[in-house]
């Protein structure tokens, strides 16, 4: 089992149980690590407040992305608490409900705007934060989604904020290289979360993830936090700028054996 005794792990995103943060949260801690969980606002107080009991050691922050003093806040409060971070992991993204309802071409100036700044954006201002508290190294994750590179019904302006973050991994990896910060990204399949649901359609995009992906199922999210703790174990020592794809294999499939042989047909 790999081994985070003595690491620090910081984590952005953590809405409730069903979080990908979540299953992140309880892998580090699994393998050792000391938990911080940082919520959005006091609408996310209680749970997180609940999860993190679930954790030993674990303690919550309070910060909104959107507000470089409420970064700066928090990153003075983690280095008194902790001296040192050895993994942050971003699990933060966020589009007005129109952007995603409507035609992609109705997009407005400021639903784009909104969804690269929280989406994209708070991704290079927690490393800035995170960055001078990883004096022995780190690693950075964030969670980015297959939308990034085709388009799926109703996905709009997030995957083109997806795509932006999957660019600005590869800058933060050489920037940050230097320090020996890694800096990577999960692509994950379609999971029900509670940013998920704003998706339209997703019932039957998770259906259609099943029947086309070669492992003929849709992702757990615990294997996203299996593959965030290889991300933040000495085993992904030489890993950064990466895309790493947690879909069952979604990614690599044109078209699936039974629609070929119903065209055959």
């Amino acid at each position: 089992m790999m081994d985070l005794k003595g690491q620090t792990a910081v984590v952005f995103g953590l809405a409730n149980k069903r979080s990908i943060a979540w299953a992140i949260a309880q892998k580090l801690s699994a393998a050792g690590a000391q938990i911080g969980i940082c919520y959005q606002n006091e609408r996310f107080r209680a749970e997180a407040e609940a999860l993190a009991g679930e954790l030993p050691d674990a303690a919550v922050f309070e910060c909104d992305v959107s507000s470089d003093e409420k970064i700066d806040a928090v990153f003075a409060q983690l280095k008194e608490r902790y001296g040192k971070l050895h993994t942050l992991v971003h699990s933060v993204a966020f589009a007005p409900a129109d952007e995603l309802n409507n035609d992609f071409l109705l997009t407005s100036r400021e639903g784009f705007r909104v969804a690269h700044e929280i989406s994209v954006y708070s991704l290079i201002a927690l490393s800035r934060g995170a960055a001078p508290l990883m004096t022995d190294g780190g690693s950075i994750i964030t969670m980015t989604y297959y939308g990034s590179q085709k388009v799926l019904p109703r996905y709009n302006v997030m995957g083109v904020a997806k795509a932006a973050l999957e660019a600005t991994v590869r800058y933060l990896a050489a920037d940050l290289g230097r320090k020996n910060i890694r800096v990577n990204a999960i692509s994950a399949g379609p999971i029900k979360t509670l940013a998920a649901r704003g998706i339209g359609g997703l019932g039957d995009m998770l259906k259609v993830h099943a029947e086309r992906a070669p492992l003929k199922r849709n992702v757990d999210p615990a294997e996203v936090g299996n593959a965030a703790l290889f991300l933040a174990s000495e085993l992904a020592s030489g890993v950064t700028g990466e895309v790493l794809y947690v879909d069952c294999g979604y990614n690599i499939v044109a078209f699936s054996s039974s629609e070929l042989e119903h065209n055959r047909g």
